[in-house]
């Protein structure tokens, strides 16, 4: 099958590495993104000899300019599934694809309630895509739900394909680049390592984190905070926040590439969004297990489908600081508590392994 992948402002995702490795001696792959910069990914494209291509895109005035490239390239491309990530490219490759008459139309929703939330006159494109999309790919049941519940979706067009992830990957730290990374951003040796990797976005719950923090090192000051993909819309209420820690206490990484060494840096992680469905999926969740980093989470996303409390972490209220306070100690001093964490945590992830991903997407595509 010739298969379009349509990816809008995305510069490194290693997921698409991972799934066009394993599919390219099945299905002919092409990839055209639209808008953002040639980063990361589309280099890494072009080194495996991957046809890709790029449409600027700088808002709604490029539209037509955008749309008119992105309809000859798929003519060119003879795509005979199109599959789109992200707003603008299921906007424009959505439709494009529909005008065309390619007959698989896929979509995969990144995003659960956030337009609902913060940005309700967009919900109206979100329910065109579903309308020209001829399958949905959500990935978690929260999804899923938000898209029969509250956008009427036909539940026969949506499949269910959690992320997929290199399992071994995270459990497999290399001391000495561990030992690199620590000296690469200043982070002590003989502290407590409390780690969080969420941009700084108040949904994603980070000041409540730092609030918690705060109480904490006022207890033990042998505790540092690390706060990972530090950059964001809200940025300047998180600094706020952060301006009452010592600043000895806390680091701030703004993007590290390696994220298998990151996670092995923590010796507790935290990462509590707001609300149950406000996480589309959240990654962390299933990262940190995998990594055995023993986790205090509220339940937004994929967390609900998985996460039980002090079987594979512990599970706290949303926007309750004082729970982080008390979970987290539990997690510095508690060892059978965290050998029981650790080993389940390890166990449970394994339903999201890349294997089961790519089986999913060849049933799909196929």
């Amino acid at each position: 099958m010739k298969i379009t992948y349509i990816l809008s402002k995305i510069d490194k995702a290693i997921a698409f590495e991972w799934i066009t490795t394993a599919l390219k001696k099945k299905h002919e792959f092409s990839f055209i993104f639209i808008g953002g910069e040639k980063g990361h990914l589309y280099s890494w494209l072009e080194e495996k000899e991957i046809p890709v291509y790029f449409i600027p895109y700088s808002g709604k005035f490029s539209i037509p300019t955008a749309f008119f490239q992105l309809s000859r390239l798929l003519i060119k491309l003879k795509s005979e599934i199109v599959h789109t990530h992200l707003f603008e490219a299921n906007l424009l490759g959505l439709t494009a694809a529909k005008l065309l008459g390619i007959p698989k139309r896929i979509y995969t929703r990144h995003h659960s309630t956030f337009h609902h939330e913060f940005y309700p006159n967009a919900v109206k494109w979100d329910r065109w895509c579903n309308w020209i999309a001829t399958d949905i790919v959500a990935i978690t049941k929260s999804v899923k739900n938000v898209l029969i519940d509250k956008e009427q979706v036909n539940s026969n067009k949506i499949s269910l394909i959690e992320h997929g992830f290199k399992l071994d990957d995270f459990a497999k730290v290399d001391v000495q680049k561990l030992a690199q990374l620590k000296n690469k951003y200043n982070i002590p040796e003989d502290k407590i390592i409390i780690g969080a990797i969420s941009r700084y976005i108040e949904w994603k719950g980070t000041r409540y984190i730092i609030n918690a923090f705060k109480t904490l090192f006022e207890k033990n000051s042998n505790l540092h905070l690390v706060l990972a993909n530090a950059s964001g819309p809200d940025k300047e209420l998180v600094k706020k926040e952060l301006s009452m820690l010592p600043k000895a206490s806390f680091t701030e990484i703004l993007f590290e590439n390696d994220l298998f060494t990151l996670y092995g840096i923590f010796d507790v992680f935290v990462h509590c969004p707001i609300n149950s469905k406000i996480e589309a999926f959240g990654q962390t969740y299933v990262e940190s297990l995998a990594a055995s980093v023993p986790s205090v989470f509220t339940l937004s996303g994929v967390a609900n489908d998985f996460i039980i409390n002090e079987r594979n972490a512990l599970i706290v209220d949303y926007m309750q600081a004082d729970q982080i306070v008390s979970a987290v100690q539990k997690l510095t001093t508690d060892k059978e508590l965290i050998k029981k964490i650790k080993i389940n945590g390890l166990a449970d992830v394994q339903a999201y392994s890349l294997e089961v991903m790519i089986h999913k997407l060849e049933i799909l595509y196929n």
